[in-house]
This record gives C-alpha cells, structure tokens and sequence, in this order.
C-alpha cells in the first residue's frame, strides 16, 4: 500500500486535489446552462465517481506489500471492520446529499457563491470537528484564524449574491422599459412582433438553419451580463430559475454546506477509529478501502434518488425516464469527466488528510477559486454589475485566499504506530 509519508507530500496531493474539486463544479454547469437535466449528468457522473475509488483502490491500494498494520486493499476486504465501514458509508450518503443540492443551487445562485459559501460552511464545521478528532496535531491559533477567515467569506459570499440578484433585477427591469419604449413607436404590439419576425428569418438564413428550434445556439450572441444574456441563458438552461426567491437559493446552499461538514469527520472516524468501536486487534481501515466503500455509498444513494426525480422531477423540471436517460448521449461525456475529477479529487484529499491531518487537508475547501476562475470565464458571472458587487467579489475572494494560506500553515504530522 502506498502511503504518503511527509508534509510536503501531503500538501501536494491536497493541491491536486483542489484543482480536480474546483473543476468538475464548472463541468456540471456547463451541462446544466446547455440545457441537459441534471437527473441524466448526474447518473452518469455517478459511474465515474465510483470508478475513480476503484482505480485509487487497486493501484494506490495495492502497491508495495501488506503489514497487519498497514494491510493492503485486498487483504482488508475479509478483515472484521463493520464500525468503521459504518462511518465510511455515512461520509458517502452525507457528500452525496450535499453534491446533489448544489447541482441544483448553482442554477439559483451561481456557482461562484455556491461554492464559497458551501465550502466555508465545511470548513466553520468541520475542521472544528477534524481538530479534535485528529488529537489536535494542527496548531490551533494558526487553524482557528483560517476558520474565522473562512467564516467572514460566508458572510461576503451571502452579500455577494444579494447584491448580484439586485443588478440583475435592474438590469431586467431596464430591458422592459426599452422594450415597452420600442413597442410606442411602432404603433402597435402587433407591428412590433412582426419586426422580430422579420429579423429572426434574417438571422435563419445567415446560419443556415432555424434558431427557433436549436438550443445549442450560444448565448454568446448577447453581450456577457447583459440582460439579452441573461434571458438567453434562462431559455436554454435546464432549471428556470427567473422569479425565484434570493433565499431559496441560498437555502440549498447552506443545507449542501452542512452536508459537506459532515462527511470529512466520517471519513476521519473511519480510517482512525477515535471512538473505538474496532475489537481489539483489527487494523484501522486504510484510507483506500475506506474510500471504496465511501463511494459505493455515495453512488447508491445517487443513483437511487435520481431515477426517482427521473419519474418525479422536482423544482419544475421536466418528467423523463431511465430509457430517455440511456439515449441521452449530449454532453455525456463531460458528465463522466466531472465524475473522474471528483472521485480522484476527494481520494487525493483523504489521502493528503490521513498524513497531514483532516483539518488541514480541509485546505482544498479552497476549490471556490479554481470556480470562480470557471464561472467568469466560462459563464460570464458577474460581468456587467455594480461596484459594490465588485467590491464584496474581492473581499470573499481576498478572504478565502487568506484562509486557505492559513489552514495549510497549521499542518501536522500524524503519529503512525
């Protein structure tokens, strides 16, 4: 079994770790915006997931010989470790729960504030919680400053999107009046639906085919923040999200963050067994087999729960079913590699954590940045808004990197036996 044995080692698996997190986010918008239901991108992000553990499992797992300590992936398959699998499969159903939410929370708040606000949530709780479990190998007046860092971001994060939706709503506002304006000079309501008539034939004929009936038309023809560009995104995205309340978004947002909390201290409780629930002799789950049996948890409850949002679709989605989803092929292929991404981003991080401590592996909660990089420049987040907005973008972004320079400083060294 390969086991990471330095500091430096560590941190260098938690910064892959936080490129693969941040990426796969940015992956599954994508999909989203271009109109694919998230029920099908997330089945099949779910194959791959799975897969990553399984790779991790029989490569990483499998190196080098087995101890009764450290044994290898095989040789625990049969050991008695029924508390500590408990605690692994909890880790899944609980990152299942949260990755789920934000797949939906990203419509309503942007990825940006989602993955701020859900990851310093993770960070608040969790690391908190990592600390004491970990017998406090971080220093804690380094940590504790990284988690009251991570706490401002939340706050700016929360101001962010307010501030965000309010541009937006001007900007939507201001469109209306314009073209109300438009609609006084043409005389009629009537008139002015025959000139958009007329110009949309003209567009039809230098693309050479009918927009009407194209969704892959790229929203790129409106400026960036434009309210042209907002409304183009809202009629080819997946989940409508004009109208909606500010806080709904940001409740699905806090519950993913509370998700996200949880299954880091499970994982940890799994592979170190601080409450002693192992009989006397059996070995610790190592961190590759607890990551196999993680990740068959998180891929049944996804699996399960979106073949029955398939039939029973929530937030206004439309119904689909599991043979529409089998011959759903557009945009497959990203859903996979959000997949592989996730899955070898969470085992990068499980493994830096087991060697430098789970609280300071939670340093790759600074996957926001890596999305807010993806948001801006694949989606045009929050081109075109006000100062303030701006303003409080930089303070969140200011914060966060702080915070995580922070955590990564508090960094021990795990005692091995």
């Amino acid at each position: 079994m390969y086991v990471v044995e330095d500091k430096g080692e560590a941190i260098a698996f938690m910064l892959a770790a936080l490129f693969f997190l941040g990426t796969w986010p940015a992956v599954m918008t994508l999909l989203e915006r271009r109109g694919r239901l998230p029920q099908h991108t997330y089945l099949d992000y779910s194959i791959t997931n799975l897969l990553a553990a399984v790779i991790i499992a029989l490569t990483f797992g499998q190196i080098g010989s087995s101890t009764h300590d450290m044994p290898n992936f095989f040789t625990q398959l049969s050991q008695n470790n029924g508390p500590s699998i408990g605690f692994a499969m909890i880790g899944g159903l609980v990152l299942s729960l949260g990755n789920l939410a934000t797949q939906y929370a990203w419509a309503f708040v942007g990825l940006s504030v989602t993955e701020v606000v859900s990851s310093s949530i993770t960070v608040v709780v969790g690391t908190t919680m990592n600390y004491f479990l970990d017998d406090r190998i971080n220093r804690a007046d380094i940590l504790f400053s990284g988690v009251g860092c991570f706490l401002i971001a939340v706050c700016l994060g929360s101001a962010v999107h307010a501030s965000n939706a309010a541009d937006n709503e001007k900007k939507l506002d201001a469109s209306s009046i314009v073209s109300l304006e438009r609609m006084k000079y043409t005389g009629t309501e009537e008139t002015q639906y025959g000139n958009l008539r007329d110009q949309h034939s003209m567009v039809d004929e230098e693309i050479g085919r009918n927009v009407h009936q194209d969704n892959s038309v790229k929203s790129n023809n409106a400026k960036a923040g434009s309210a042209d560009f907002l409304k183009e995104v809202e009629k080819r995205r997946s989940i409508k999200v004009m109208g909606a309340n500010a806080y709904f978004g940001l409740g699905i947002v806090f519950f993913s963050g509370i998700c996200f909390s949880l299954f880091s201290p499970a994982f940890n409780l799994a592979t170190n067994d601080q409450w002693h629930t192992l009989k006397s002799g059996v070995p610790h789950l190592v961190v590759y087999t607890a990551f196999f049996y993680f990740s068959i948890s998180c891929f049944v409850i996804a699996i399960i729960l979106n073949i029955i949002f398939l039939y029973r679709p929530i937030l206004g989605l439309p119904k689909s079913s599991f043979t529409a989803y089998l011959s759903d092929w557009q945009g497959r292929h990203w859903a996979l590699l959000a997949g592989f991404l996730c899955g070898f981003g969470n085992g990068f991080q499980f493994m830096g954590g087991q060697a430098a401590g789970y609280a300071a592996a939670d340093s790759v909660q600074a996957l926001p940045l890596v999305s807010t990089f993806w948001g801006i420049l694949l989606f045009g987040e929050y081109r075109r808004s006000s100062r303030k907005t701006y303003s409080l973008l930089g303070g969140m972004l200011f914060m966060f990197v702080v915070a995580v320079g922070v955590l990564m400083a508090s960094s021990g060294k795990r005692k091995t036996s």
